[in-house]
């Protein structure tokens, strides 16, 4: 609630005034009275109801006086109301499922630590459609571009290896997210793919699917995920020997991320940690948000008549007190 002329609140000081003036007149008025010589037997006798109403008009006065000018400071309630128009943008997000990504160059492994920053990521976009594609030697479109960021969760959670057979076929993956993206009619159109190695399956070639991107005027975010040193530990399950690990080759073709992202307007990324991939999906969180243009509306209500209306009536029944009810020579 807010009031749309505070200024009258300085009238209040009128009331300690009224008060001030009635007490000194009340003091001065000379009232009849009997003498008597001994009034200690009157002390505990009950009290008439009508004199205690004696000053009863008084009070309403004062009552009254204090809701009217309340009423004259205006109050009002306030609705606001928001009406948002967003420039929203389509995000295909391109996982590599393939069997390295077991390796645990990040923790608990690379596979996993993308699947939490992915979350993470989804879980910050507003009004945004986000799809999932995974690869391995073949590629699958998850789930399409959808607002429903529970389904993202729940699949991306259920994403593993052996979803499709093992190998890294990169170009078929953004490919299947160019497919999905072509016909979108967001203002922006995103692809973000994360893969740990070089491209050795698939019918079509990484920058072939490039170039198919930028054609189409999307823009691709590539993301190199392994360490920076030549090898990384990999888990090897034995039935006997029980979990050993022996290091595999880092083999990351940067040059080729580097061009994918360049020929389509985007950026390439390295992440050799997990706080190093999540900078990359936060940095990546910056450069395409989500425009929104809000328009405010306000609405105020007086609600200064029932204030008013209890003034006036109170002031009715303070005269009825005073002239009726309980009529004494104060009055």
């Amino acid at each position: 609630m807010i009031w749309d002329n505070p200024a009258w609140f300085w009238a209040l000081l009128l009331i300690p005034l009224i008060l001030w003036m009635q007490y000194r007149y009340y003091n001065k008025k000379q009232i009849p009275y009997l003498t008597y010589s001994d009034t200690s037997d009157l002390e505990y006798m009950p009290g008439n109801w009508r004199s205690y109403g004696v000053f009863a008009g008084f009070g309403l006065q004062v009552a009254a006086v204090l809701l009217i000018i309340l009423a004259l400071a205006r109050p009002q309630a306030e609705r606001t109301y928001q009406e948002r128009q967003v420039e929203g943008i389509d995000i295909m997000l391109v996982i590599d499922i393939s069997s390295s990504m077991l390796a645990e160059d990040m923790k608990p492994n690379r596979l996993l630590a993308v699947k939490e920053v992915a979350s993470e990521f989804i879980g910050r976009r507003e009004s945004d459609r986000i799809g999932i594609v995974v690869f391995a030697r073949e590629s699958f479109t998850l789930v399409p571009p959808t607002l429903d960021y529970n389904l993202l969760q729940n699949q991306l959670e259920h994403v593993d290896l052996g979803m499709v057979r093992d190998g890294t076929a990169i170009g078929m993956g953004l490919a299947t997210a160019v497919n999905r993206l072509r016909n979108s009619d967001a203002d922006s159109r995103v692809i973000i793919l994360l893969t740990d190695g070089e491209n050795n399956a698939g019918e079509i070639d990484p920058i072939t699917a490039g170039e198919l991107a930028a054609t189409f005027g999307l823009r691709v975010y590539t993301i190199g995920a392994s360490t920076d040193a030549r090898t990384a530990p990999y888990p090897v399950h034995d039935p006997i020997r029980g979990t050993r690990y022996h290091e595999i080759r880092v083999d990351i073709d940067e040059e080729m991320m580097r061009a994918i992202a360049e020929r389509t307007g985007g950026r390439y990324f390295r992440a050799t940690d997990n706080e190093s991939l999540e900078q990359v999906y936060r940095e990546i969180d910056q450069l395409e948000r989500t425009a929104f243009e809000e328009l405010t509306y306000q609405e105020f209500t007086d609600l200064y008549r029932g204030l008013l209306g209890w003034g006036m009536a109170l002031l009715l029944l303070s005269f009825v007190c005073d002239r009726i009810v309980f009529r004494t020579g104060l009055s």
